[in-house]
């Protein structure tokens, strides 16, 4: 195909999702097909543009929660979330030394399953010094399990009749990216987008404490004082902000309504673009062994986060 052609494809395709016409789960869908059957022309502007995108994406949809249901939602969360990052992490290191996945990768794997998937490996690789192979290799597995999670979630949620509640909780328990948590939520139910994307984002905050102690490990066994940066992610904060202004100043509530739509249209747009960065290259390059750590890791991280809260053993 011609590059004007896969051009005209990526930018009609980026249209309709963001233009509401079509669902979160068929922008994905589409995305990936364009990956699977078109050279993509804009690959790096594409995944600059997803994250960016993504980011404002959250902000907007806190223009449409109450502040005091978000602090409700992370307060509940926050021992849950404390207790599945460290069991990730943990099982996540023991299956990629058993499994002998190369290098930084299998920390990468790790850490984007325990904590937000895409945002918490990019945060973290400077700060370990893995290479780009090694990124590649950790961002592929992420993405094709969070395309996996945004399709079957939801279908599983139905047929185990979980509530709202349970089900916002369980996709930011077991759902590596916050764009795939908020889409699988915002298709279950609008109080399962408050409850998932609340508890995602308190997740979200784990990358500081984690990337401190990464770069105080990284600093010791390579015998530096030297001090990796950390990346804080600010637009957690600027989401709280919103929600605090859609609860507390009731008379732009026409203005928040109209910011919330313009955030799940980006956040469709955002999963378009998600999409089209999977291709038969990045199952390629993937590979067996750190693909199988991360699918291991994730199923026993998803089972085990829907048995507690479908037993109500944790609940929001």
């Amino acid at each position: 195909m011609q590059p004007s052609h896969s051009k005209t494809i990526f930018f009609v395709g980026l249209i309709l999702a963001a233009s509401g016409v079509v669902s979160p789960a068929v922008a994905l869908a589409g995305g990936i097909a364009f990956g699977f059957t078109v050279e993509h022309p804009f690959r790096l502007e594409s995944h600059s543009l997803a994250k960016l995108l993504l980011q404002a994406s959250v902000v907007a949809l806190g223009f449409g929660m109450n502040l005091k249901q978000v602090v409700h939602a992370g307060r509940s969360g926050f021992f849950y979330t404390a207790i599945s990052i460290s069991a990730a992490m943990l099982l996540g290191l023991l299956f990629g030394s058993l499994l002998k996945v190369a290098g930084k990768a299998s920390f990468l794997i790790s850490a984007g399953t325990a904590i937000c998937g895409g945002s918490a490996i990019a945060a973290i690789s400077p700060i370990t010094g893995a290479d780009e192979q090694e990124i590649s290799v950790s961002m592929g597995t992420i993405f094709l399990l969070n395309s996996v999670a945004l399709i079957i979630f939801p279908v599983i949620g139905h047929a185990l009749h979980l509530s709202q509640n349970q089900f916002g909780l369980w996709s930011a328990l077991a759902i590596h990216d916050t764009s795939s948590v908020v889409g699988a939520a915002a298709k279950y139910g609008n109080q399962a987008l408050v409850v998932g994307t609340t508890v995602k984002l308190a997740r979200a905050l784990w990358i500081v404490p984690v990337s401190l102690l990464a770069a105080a490990y990284m600093a010791r066994s390579a015998g530096s004082r030297s001090r990796a940066r950390v990346r804080v992610p600010w637009f957690i904060f600027l989401f709280c902000v919103a929600a605090a202004a859609s609860t507390y100043l009731p008379r732009f509530a026409a203005q928040y309504g109209a910011l919330n739509h313009l955030g799940k249209a980006g956040l469709t747009a955002t999963l378009f673009l998600i999409g089209t960065s999977l291709s038969k290259d990045t199952l390629r390059q993937v590979g067996v062994r750190p693909f199988l750590q991360g699918v291991t890791l994730w199923i026993i991280v998803a089972g085990a986060s829907l048995a507690a809260i479908y037993c109500n053993c944790i609940s929001i």
